[in-house]
């Protein structure tokens, strides 16, 4: 064997070791101090990575042992050694989870805490790394899986580079505030805020948070010693590395002082820096999106005074958010939106004021929760105009506090009022930071709704929406159980021609994510695509084929694109259909034969062998390297 008689490690080990860290990394009844834990987030998110490398573990399934078999014949080291790397990545994965789990903030925890936080960069990039060297030739997986890797490595990357130039300040700033005692006597110290970031081509961050329930048990006997100690055997267990990437990180951090925020900048229930501070009517702030999140869920308390709250009006604390930028400003702390001191950044990193657009629009903003249904309907058109109209405005609408109104107002019977919600939404979400927002209003529920049962316009508006959400990688699994893609296949089949391509491209987007293509067949997509390819007007061939491509590497797909008689149909395509229309039809029949010899001797009786080897020559590069793979496994069926 390459490499010393080293072979690769069973499928079977690797995704133990991913269910082991899905375990360990999230939160359940033994935590009763994960609100105290500063490192939550960054246990979370790795959680989320490695969880989605569980496809890619279970395609391979089975195929590692073919590829041991074959000696260093035609397997080389660096092939070979790509899964050990792995196991040694996720075992490293699994320990620091144990280890980030049981941390707590006190003031004497800084250096233990710094070393977490220098292990959570190691980590990453090995991670990133071990990824890097997989084979992907030497496996038989669709290429959707691969791009699922592929995406994995990518979000590792950015995380790498933010943990390397941003750990100092971020670390210190996670740490900074230790958590408030009367919090876990409160209703919410039996809640676990779980915050998940959603990743941009820029590497930005935007926190979208699901509360969800867990019990309260454990010691609270301290464990800022034994932490500091299990740092210390964690660094033997990733082979006494202070950072892998051979710098001394956990010195630079040393050199910055850590940031106090003060107190009343922190949200009593996130205990994170406040963007939307907002009172309720026991006089307490809270952030807006948590606290609106906390009634949203049928709580009439006070979550920290847990009095009744007397009404439920959510009063913008405008000194507060000006003393925050302040502060934000002095100590060179960055802002989660590009407003700061009535002027937005530019992409060329210059500033313009926009301070004389702010009162008019938060004027705009207030009228949307006016009681008298003519200003609500004149607030909710003028708010989609110029929502429409700039980027500008679709800061300052989002930082006047629109979104979480907008969302209330999708459920009006008014159908104008409606149209022009739904609408605005979509228009602010093409803004890259609203589309956090908009989520941690709890916004898609509303929007399916609307998708449902709305007007023409709405429904087309609604499910534009979804899409544009659902660029957001994160989003696409929260929308995926939300209900909306059965309404997406309904609008696909019976919406106007305008709606029918809205909720095909939203499809399309939400099937990228592995678990969303099962709900989609069961919702009867296979059905509709096959009128689309089918119709005689040809409009959305072009769409039909393209999901298609996307859902036939789910095998729960494949049997209902057979069993809908979709092979003839394809094969049909690959001699009259567009150029592009050819090569995604070679694609599809190239994933349903895929360990499959009936589908196989199917495509192989319809004469797919003739359009197949004209592909082979004269079609797009795509095309024909999908066609030269058909021809090869009809000739392999042949001289079976």
């Amino acid at each position: 064997m390459a490499g010393g008689g080293e072979s690769l490690v069973p499928s079977v080990i690797l995704l133990d070791l991913v269910r082991q860290i899905c375990v360990v990394g999230t939160p359940g009844a033994g935590d009763k101090n994960n609100n105290n834990n500063v490192f939550r987030k960054d246990c979370m998110d790795l959680v989320r990575r490695v969880s989605l490398l569980t496809h890619f573990l279970e395609e391979i399934s089975g195929q590692l042992g073919s590829l041991n078999a074959l000696g260093s014949c035609s397997t080389s080291s660096k092939e070979i050694n790509w899964s050990s790397d792995l196991v040694a990545a996720l075992q490293s994965a699994k320990n620091l989870l144990s280890l980030a789990g049981i941390f707590q903030s006190t003031n004497d925890s800084d250096s233990a805490a710094k070393k977490i936080a220098t292990l959570f960069h190691s980590v990453t990039w090995k991670l990133e790394k071990s990824l890097a060297n997989i084979p992907y030739d030497q496996f038989d997986i669709s290429e959707e899986v691969q791009e699922q890797v592929e995406l994995v490595r990518a979000q590792l990357r950015r995380a790498t580079e933010r943990y390397g130039s941003k750990n100092s300040r971020e670390i210190s700033f996670a740490f900074a505030q230790p958590i408030e005692k009367d919090v876990d006597q409160s209703p919410m110290g039996n809640r676990l805020t779980r915050s998940r970031h959603i990743e941009n081509s820029g590497g930005v961050s935007h926190k979208v948070a699901e509360n969800i329930q867990t019990a309260v048990s454990g010691s609270n006997g301290s464990k800022d010693h034994s932490a500091y100690q299990a740092v210390s055997e964690l660094n033997v267990v990733d082979g006494g590395e202070k950072d892998s990437l051979g710098n001394k990180s956990g010195e630079d951090l040393k050199k910055h002082d850590t940031l106090k925020i003060p107190d009343d900048f922190l949200c009593p229930i996130s205990l994170e820096l406040m963007r939307d501070p907002v009172i309720v009517a026991t006089g307490q702030t809270y952030e807006r999106s948590y606290i609106q999140r906390w009634i949203d869920t049928g709580n009439s308390t006070c979550p920290k005074t847990q009095q009744k709250l007397e009404h439920l009006t959510l009063t913008p604390n405008y000194v507060l958010r000006s003393l925050i930028t302040q502060w934000c400003a002095e100590h060179k702390v960055e802002q989660p939106t590009g407003l700061a001191n009535g002027r937005i950044k530019k992409s060329d990193g210059s500033f313009h004021d926009v301070s004389g657009d702010i009162a008019p629009i938060q004027a705009i903003v207030r009228k949307l929760s006016s009681r008298l249904i003519e200003e609500r309907r004149a607030a909710v058109s003028e708010v989609r105009s110029l929502s429409k109209r700039s980027t500008d405005n679709r800061i300052l609408i989002a930082e006047a506090g629109a979104i979480p109104v907008l969302v209330n107002l999708l459920a009006s019977e008014d159908t104008s009022i409606q149209e022009n919600a739904v609408t605005s939404i979509l228009n602010l979400s093409i803004y890259e930071n609203n589309k956090a927002l908009i989520m941690l209003a709890g916004a898609v529920p509303s929007i399916v709704q609307v998708l449902r049962a709305g007007s023409v316009e709405a429904r087309e508006n609604a499910a534009a929406t979804l899409f544009s959400l659902s660029l957001a990688d994160e989003n696409k699994i929260i929308i995926g159980a939300s209900g909306a893609i059965p309404a997406l296949v309904e609008l696909l089949e019976n919406g106007s021609t305008r709606g029918k391509k809205d909720a095909a491209t939203a499809l399309f987007n939400l099937c990228i994510y592995q678990g969303n293509k099962g709900r989609a067949v069961r919702a009867g997509i296979i059905t509709a695509l096959l009128k689309m390819l089918t119709d005689s007007r040809n409009c959305m061939v072009d769409e039909a084929l393209t999901i298609l491509s996307v859902l036939a590497s789910n095998q729960e797909a494949k049997v209902a694109i057979v069993k809908a008689s979709t092979i003839p149909v394809l094969i049909d395509l690959l001699r009259t259909g567009l150029p592009r229309n050819k090569e995604n039809a070679a694609a599809i029949l190239l994933s349903l034969c895929k360990r499959d010899p009936e589908n196989l001797a199917c495509i192989s009786r319809l004469g797919a062998v003739i359009p197949l080897t004209e592909l082979a020559k004269n079609g797009t590069e795509r095309a024909k390297r999908k066609a030269t793979s058909m021809l090869e496994h009809l000739r392999r069926l042949q001289q079976n």
